[in-house]
């Protein structure tokens, strides 16, 4: 069975929005996250920003990065689950981290902050509902 069938077979809540919805929001959230984890890894190399304020960028994208095979390919809700909740964590982490330093990249990430929220809590309700 396909990612997509298999994803599609799933409960899901009412509130799921449709499988449309997802492309274009990661999209314009992606080239967000470019613009300023970009601006942040630049600054770093720099000198500007210490490996600390860094760390939870860099693992905000290893995470992000993990959800789709975790999800899609090993078609493990448990495991996306336990990625979608590092991505919501180390994002608040990021964001508390630079807010000090660069205030314009947390306020950027405030869409991404509210997506990955919204995520984490559908991915949550369907890992429950699947079970």
């Amino acid at each position: 069975m396909g990612s997509s069938s298999w994803y599609a077979k799933l409960n899901k809540p009412k509130w799921a929005p449709p499988a449309g919805i997802f492309g274009p929001v990661w999209s314009l959230l992606y080239i967000l996250i470019a613009v300023s984890f970009g601006s942040v890894f630049i600054q770093f190399v720099q000198g500007a920003l210490t490996w600390f304020i860094v760390l939870p960028f860099a693992l905000n994208l290893v995470f992000n990065v993990a959800f789709t095979p975790l999800q899609f390919r090993l078609k493990n809700n448990l495991l996306a689950a336990m990625d979608i909740l590092l991505v919501l964590i180390t994002l608040i982490w990021a964001m508390v981290a630079i807010g000090p330093h660069i205030q314009w990249v947390a306020y950027i990430n405030i869409p991404y902050l509210l997506w990955v929220s919204f995520a984490t809590a559908l991915q949550l309700a369907i890992t429950w509902l699947n079970r």
